[in-house]
């Protein structure tokens, strides 16, 4: 147990963040079997309500649901009684009448997912709120480093791009922070919020600062769909100064892993060939985005009360 929602990494301590990154190390290996299936969830059901478009979170949570045999229904808010102007909450408190056993939230703005839980007697896990968080990529990202690495403390986390938009780099340095490592971030001045350092991180509109003797390097995409406003002078300018390619990434140290949480823009955020190949991990972040959200299901939805069988020698129950 991991408390009553995911709502955040900033509400979590360490130890819940180390339970959960345990707890995927078993999930990876049900992903790896002939079978990739257990009947650890069998009988519940998890709603996925994505009022935002998605394609490897939402995918990824219903992998993950279905391999842990829990029904897996997807609500789309285009064919629902919101085109009819019924409220978000009044959709929530609906979906609570009929008994699901978790719901999964994600909302183009921050709070949503927060309110939701506030109505709701199932556990709610945050699948990204506006610029808010978006707790499963940081927990997929620790994951990913862990297993490159071998640890998380002490490591020097780079992460390049637009920081002031991203629920993704403020939900990795709560998690990086967290976990003992170093987080340098880096992008165009209006890219960086005024108060990141408070979150005790240390920004740089130099890349070869943020990234000079880095572990991981992660590269963020530029979220046109969020920028109001003239933050960088063209994609160009930016590619150029802020993209990362394999002569940039010599800054940082010999056995550096790239990652980006996707989708990228090719040759802007990252070269193509440091996004198809080694020393990129995106694909693995991907794959262990499974094993991750299934860690989260299973320690948030298995402590409903339901018949369950007992745990097996890998310490799940099913």
């Amino acid at each position: 147990m991991i408390g009553n929602d995911l709502l955040g990494i900033e509400d979590l301590e360490r130890e819940d963040i180390q339970r959960i990154l345990d707890t995927a190390v078993h999930m990876a290996e049900v992903s790896e079997r002939e079978v990739k299936k257990v009947p650890t969830l069998r009988g519940r059901t998890i709603v996925n309500l994505f009022f935002e478009s998605s394609t490897r979170t939402r995918a990824s949570f219903e992998i993950a649901g279905k391999r842990l045999s829990a029904d897996v229904v997807n609500f789309s808010p285009a064919t629902s009684s919101l085109k009819k102007a019924e409220s978000i909450l009044d959709t929530a408190r609906t979906l609570d009448a009929m008994d699901p056993d978790c719901v999964v939230v994600r909302h183009a703005v921050a709070g949503v997912p927060k309110r939701i839980a506030e109505v709701l007697d199932a556990p709610v896990v945050n699948a990204g709120d506006g610029a808010h968080e978006h707790p499963t990529q940081a927990l997929l990202d620790l994951f990913t480093v862990q297993q490159e690495k071998g640890r998380l403390d002490g490591l020097s986390i780079a992460i390049v791009g637009d920081i002031l938009h991203s629920r993704v780099a403020r939900s990795n340095i709560y998690g990086f922070t967290k976990m003992g490592a170093e987080v340098r971030v880096a992008a165009p001045p209006p890219m960086i919020p005024p108060s990141i350092e408070s979150l005790g991180v240390k920004a740089s509109s130099s890349l070869r600062e943020a990234l000079d003797g880095a572990d991981v390097v992660m590269a963020l995409r530029i979220q046109s769909e969020r920028l109001a406003g003239s933050y960088i002078p063209s994609i160009r300018e930016y590619a150029n100064t802020f993209g990362i390619d394999r002569a940039k990434l010599a800054y940082a140290k010999d056995d550096a892993i790239v990652m980006h949480p996707g989708p990228v823009n090719r040759g802007v955020e990252l070269s193509h060939d440091l996004t198809d190949d080694r020393p990129s991990v995106i694909l693995d972040q991907v794959r262990n985005g499974v094993a991750v959200r299934m860690a989260v299901l299973y320690l948030l939805t298995g402590r409903r009360p339901r018949a369950v069988a007992a745990p097996d020698e890998g310490g799940l129950v099913t």
